[in-house]
Parts: C-alpha cells; sequence; structure tokens
C-alpha cells in the first residue's frame, strides 16, 4: 500500500555538496530523505522559491509534452528500493487510458512540483520501512 508523502525541505549543503529533498507523511510522522543531484535540486528549489525560467528547462519541456499530448498528469509514486536505487513512476490520465512511466524519484518530484496544487507523492509501505 501507498502512503502519501509531502516535500517538506529541500537541502543543499554547500559544506559537503550533498542534495537531498524531503518527505514527510501527511497525516503521519513518517519522513523520508532522497538524495539527489544539482539539476534536479536546482529545478525544485527555483519552482517552489522563485519565478519560472526565461526559457523552458527540461521538466518544463516534460509538463509541455504532456500537456500537448492530452494527457493529465496523475501523482508519483516511489515504489521500489534495489540496490540502493529508488524506482518511481508518473502515472498519467490519457482520456480513460492511465499510463505509467517508469523514471527516477528525483525527475518525478522536479515534475510534481510544476504543478499548482504539487502532483500527489505516494511512497510504498514496503519501501518506508526499509528505509525506518
Amino acid at each position: 500500500m501507498a502512503v502519501q508523502m509531502e516535500l517538506s525541505r529541500v537541502i543543499v549543503a554547500e559544506i559537503n555538496d550533498q542534495r537531498a529533498i524531503y518527505l514527510r507523511e501527511v497525516n503521519g510522522q513518517r519522513t523520508f530523505l532522497i538524495l539527489i543531484g544539482p539539476f534536479e535540486v536546482q529545478i525544485i528549489n527555483r519552482r517552489l522559491l522563485e519565478e519560472p525560467p526565461f526559457r523552458p528547462l527540461t521538466h518544463d519541456l516534460l509538463r509541455n509534452v504532456i500537456e500537448a499530448l492530452g494527457a493529465t498528469p496523475v501523482d508519483v509514486t516511489i515504489s521500489d528500493l534495489k540496490d540502493h536505487t529508488y524506482y518511481a513512476s508518473l502515472r498519467l490520465k490519457q482520456g480513460d487510458k492511465t499510463i505509467n512511466i517508469d523514471c527516477r524519484p528525483s525527475d518525478a518530484i522536479a515534475l510534481a512540483v510544476h504543478y499548482t496544487p504539487i502532483l500527489p507523492i505516494f511512497v510504498e509501505e514496503h519501501v518506508l520501512d526499509e528505509v525506518s
């Protein structure tokens, strides 16, 4: 079963060059940390704190393609952890068809913050159990 989470913190540590996002359980106490790359953290921070860029960046392009194809993003699910790598999917609706797209959690969350409200983010219970 998937647990709904919300983006609670974005961490950029200049001293040790680490970047991370924290997800917090909606209506709960658990948190979930993901280390992410500099590009993804910059995109997430820009969307949460600043104006959009003058020209579309990669996640803007993805959003534009999804919309041009007549699809609507539904949610993001972090579904697995294998060999220290997280797996996620982006779920889209296109007419009466549901499409699941495999992606990195950082890219899925970066895309999620491009929508208002932010797309729902879920983490499978077994993943939360593994990291706690």
